[in-house]
């Protein structure tokens, strides 16, 4: 970054606008709706608030910024999240009984953290900038990764509650059902020897890297992600009740958890409805399905005679895209809260590769050829989660503006669906 004044004003107004859209997100939501965890996996909006000041008070504040002082000595322990190097932590699934602090003190540590971020961008000396640098730029990406989790932890929470509460009360009215969705076409793509992985000078988390090849087949691939109403003919055919399509633990799950549609669906007097962040809405049939497991996309795409993607299949075919990615794209700043239909006279290409679902892959989260994360905590972030996941692609209707990338590897649990997961269908060309 070059050192002058005028780029550390434009990095402190970055700064900013990520911290002020966290607080707008959180904003809709009571200081009671904020104190709740719904389940293991949830975290509540107060601790997400609390949780992305810390980690630039550790890795920044604390061994870069002289003179700092802690807001509270306890805060490194109530909301450590799973750094080791960094220090014993309190359990993630008893988050939701931290009634104290108050909301009010976390606003405040919030605004603290704040005023030292200022501090050190503007004084932070020019040896060992580049590093300073960095660790802002990722602190930064883990706002906004956080930002989607609060928008999808809340709506697990409210979900929950029998009075189905909305998120927001804007008084827009609810979006028209479609008609009908666009055909699903399969577009070719060719074999052979690719590249795939993030390589440049901008930010990139370090799990997208390095840059490698990989050998494909040919394949195709589905022009639009599945709907509502293709997965529900596989609901309506007893998907859930035939072991036929499902690997032995997904089976195994669907039998524990009772899933007999996905999550957020409910269903009435034989209507089909789904929770939303605008509270309970009819099932558009042609809007993308979301909410499913990775063992669910997996059993769906057994049903439909198709497969999954693997992770470099999708990030080929991903290349063909504009490269403005969030023109037009159904991602946070949207404002739909919720995915989309493809317009029926769609003209074949590939469409919502980015944003509206995440898209489950057929591949192992695993490292690269040469991945080596980060010396110290900090190479904890993605590192040590290399086992037992999938990976996903391309983004969701809550995706905060300029955080995706066609070479970002997120990645959950099979069993996991409370975030924005899809499908998109693949076949051997």
């Amino acid at each position: 970054m070059p050192e002058d004044p005028c780029s550390r004003d434009d990095l402190v107004a970055r700064y900013r606008g990520v911290r002020r859209l966290t607080e707008a997100l959180a904003a809709p939501l009571t200081p009671e709706d904020q104190q709740v965890q719904t389940m293991d996996d949830v975290s509540p909006t107060k601790w997400h608030l609390a949780h992305v000041s810390w980690f630039f008070e550790t890795f920044l504040l604390k061994p870069r910024l002289p003179g700092y002082a802690d807001f509270h000595p306890r805060y490194d322990y109530l909301f450590n999240s799973y750094y080791e190097g960094v220090g014993p932590r309190h359990a993630r699934p008893l988050r939701g009984i931290l009634s104290r602090p108050p909301l009010a003190d976390v606003t405040d540590y919030r605004a603290h953290v704040d005023r030292a971020m200022a501090k050190l961008i503007a004084e932070a000396p020019g040896a060992g900038w580049d590093d300073t640098l960095y660790l802002i730029e990722l602190g930064l990406n883990h706002e906004q990764q956080h930002q989607e989790l609060l928008l999808t932890d809340i709506k697990h929470v409210l979900s929950c509650n029998p009075m189905a509460p909305a998120y927001r009360h804007d008084g827009a009215p609810a979006p028209r059902l479609s008609n009908r969705a666009a055909e699903l076409r399969w577009r070719d793509f060719a074999g052979g020897v690719h590249e795939i992985g993030f390589a440049g000078p901008e930010f990139a988390f370090d799990n997208e890297g390095p840059r490698h090849k990989a050998m494909l087949e040919n394949f195709r691939l589905a022009s639009r992600p599945v709907t509502n109403g293709e997965y529900l003919a596989f609901v309506a055919d007893g998907g859930y009740a035939n072991a036929l399509h499902w690997l032995s633990d997904g089976w195994a799950t669907v039998q524990t958890e009772g899933w007999f549609a996905p999550l957020h669906w409910r269903r009435d007097d034989g209507a089909w409805s789904e929770f939303t962040l605008d509270g309970l809405r009819p099932l558009d049939a042609n809007a993308p399905v979301s909410h499913v497991s990775y063992y669910e996309a997996d059993a769906y795409a057994r049903w439909a005679g198709k497969r999954l993607p693997t992770e470099a299949e999708w990030e080929v075919a991903a290349a063909s895209l504009p490269a403005r990615l969030d023109v037009g794209a159904n991602l946070l700043a949207a404002g739909a809260l919720h995915p989309t239909p493809v317009p029926a006279d769609m003209n074949g290409g590939l469409a919502q590769m980015i944003g509206d679902v995440w898209e489950w892959t057929s591949s192992a989260y695993a490292p690269y050829p040469g991945f080596r994360p980060a010396p110290g905590a900090v190479g904890e972030y993605n590192g040590k989660f290399m086992v037992s996941q999938q990976v996903l692609r391309g983004g969701s209707c809550f995706t905060p503006p300029g955080h995706i990338r066609t070479t970002y590897r997120n990645f959950f649990y099979p069993q996991q669906r409370w975030q924005m997961m899809g499908i998109r269908l693949a076949e051997d060309g």
